[in-house]
């Protein structure tokens, strides 16, 4: 939710609801120069921070699905939701690093999504490490 959050500010400029990002007071913080960029609307002619909430929604959706054991009961679910918040964190991280690589710049807003989206992994890792014991217990016997 945080890095949903932080993403739908993004939007709002990218949207042209907002006319300026606010960045920290360092020379390297250019959030209007990155999110204005062509490469932010290159997947799809769509701004990124729109397909990077649809993205964590889909993140959202998984985390909420299923029953509170879910790890013993639908051990799947709890595996699906850290592979999709690691390819979340993956992501994010290129992002960034693209962003430092072409701009020479940092956004503020996009640095939250991507700390929030790797506190979300090291949240989601015991559920999916119980949950793939689970599956590895419910394997027919002779196989590994």
């Amino acid at each position: 939710m945080a890095a949903t959050a932080s993403m739908s500010v993004v939007a709002r400029y990218q949207l042209g609801i907002l006319k300026d990002l606010p960045d920290p007071p360092l020379p390297q913080f250019d959030a209007c120069k990155l999110t204005g960029s062509p490469e932010a609307y290159k997947l799809l002619e769509t701004p990124d921070s729109i397909l990077a909430i649809a993205s964590y929604a889909a993140t959202m959706t998984l985390a909420a699905m299923g029953p509170s054991d879910r790890a013993s009961k639908q051990p799947l679910l709890p595996v699906a939701l850290a592979a999709k918040v690691g390819f979340d964190a993956v992501l994010s991280a290129g992002y960034a690093i693209a962003g430092w690589r072409e701009q020479r710049a940092l956004c503020f807003w996009c640095l939250v999504a991507t700390a929030a989206t790797a506190v979300s992994f090291v949240l989601v890792f015991p559920e999916a490490r119980s949950a793939i014991q689970r599956l590895k217990q419910s394997e027919p016997s002779g196989q590994s």
